[in-house]
């Protein structure tokens, strides 16, 4: 399936950088350095590396692991299991039908007390997964604005976005302990003891880094919007989502409420988008409305002919 190849190829990538990164250290520290005049080689070592790819993607990963218990922490939440009321049902069934027709585990189906209007998917896996929504979406938008949203949401648990953007994630953690573990090893004193000096540098460039790094994360979030909007458009069409991203825009425009990635783990998969330029988890209204018309003028039709499971997998099918 080319969700799972482009999961593949980043899990490569990285594997791939992360050698690339190991040799060069290893030159940098025994060669490069040597016959600068600047011996580091005693105090430090390629551990160093390995503890830097241990911090980073296990945080990222046990993150990941945790997801679904995050999202609910700090937050009141119910889980449908039972729909009781028309929206409910609305939403239980869509997610349930969207399921059913990819062929996978239906995820955690809940909702959460909030007027702002907005939605999320989150979980290790596309067997193990969630979806939410808020009272504030599921009131302002119609029945079929709500399903759009819904399905965008499924498409961002069908492509694997959480595992994929964990992988990034781990990746820049990788580059900001390193980079910061090794620049400390500048301000040890004589005997290769840490120092306040050392100490500080490392907590300085980790803060630093860590919000350069949020560039490369950000841009590969808004990457996948376009394609969980395109999702959601194969499924119900690209008038609908239009709708629901338009009436979301106006409400926070409304509202001047915008999440931002330093408080708000679940921004990068939340339907609203947050800051702005390089730091936008979301790609801008113009540009996620200007994608929807742009697919449906190549699509030739605004609501496309009901898929059955197998047509969901097709090799032409761009979600498949």
């Amino acid at each position: 399936m080319k969700s799972l190849k482009g999961i593949a190829l980043l899990i490569v990538a990285n594997l791939l950088i992360f050698t690339t990164l190991f040799i060069t250290f290893q030159v940098l520290v025994n060669f490069i350095l040597p016959a600068l005049g600047i011996d580091i080689r005693a105090s430090v070592n390629a551990s160093m590396l390995l503890w830097a790819l241990v911090l980073g993607f296990g945080g990222a990963f046990i993150t990941l692991l945790m997801s679904k218990q995050m999202a609910r922490m700090g937050m009141q939440m119910q889980r449908i299991e039972t729909p009781q009321t028309p929206k409910e049902h609305l939403v239980y069934n869509t997610v349930a039908e969207i399921s059913r027709k990819l062929g996978i585990k239906m995820p955690e189906v809940w909702v959460y007390w909030d007027d702002e209007p907005n939605a999320f998917a989150t979980g290790p896996s596309k067997n193990n997964s969630m979806v939410a929504v808020s009272s504030g979406l599921v009131t302002l938008l119609s029945d079929d604005e709500v399903k759009a949203v819904l399905a965008h949401e499924m498409g961002h648990v069908w492509n694997g976005d959480m595992l994929a953007t964990t992988l990034l994630q781990g990746l820049m953690n990788t580059f900001v302990y390193w980079l910061s573990m090794l620049a400390a090893q500048f301000f040890r004193d004589s005997e290769g003891n840490p120092t306040f000096v050392s100490f500080a540098v490392s907590f300085f460039l980790q803060i630093v880094l860590s919000f350069l790094a949020l560039i490369p994360i950000t841009w590969f979030s808004r990457r996948r919007e376009f394609g969980a909007d395109r999702f959601a458009a194969e499924t119900y069409g690209a008038r609908p989502m239009i709708g629901a991203l338009e009436k979301i825009h106006r409400r926070a425009a409304e509202r001047l409420a915008q999440d931002t990635v330093a408080t708000d783990p679940l921004s990068t998969f939340k339907i609203g988008g947050d800051w702005k330029g390089l730091f936008a988890t979301h790609p801008s209204l113009e540009q996620r409305v200007q994608a929807l018309v742009d697919w449906e003028q190549r699509s030739g039709h605004a609501r496309p002919t009901p898929m059955s499971g197998d047509a969901w997998r097709s090799k032409d099918n761009p979600w498949g």
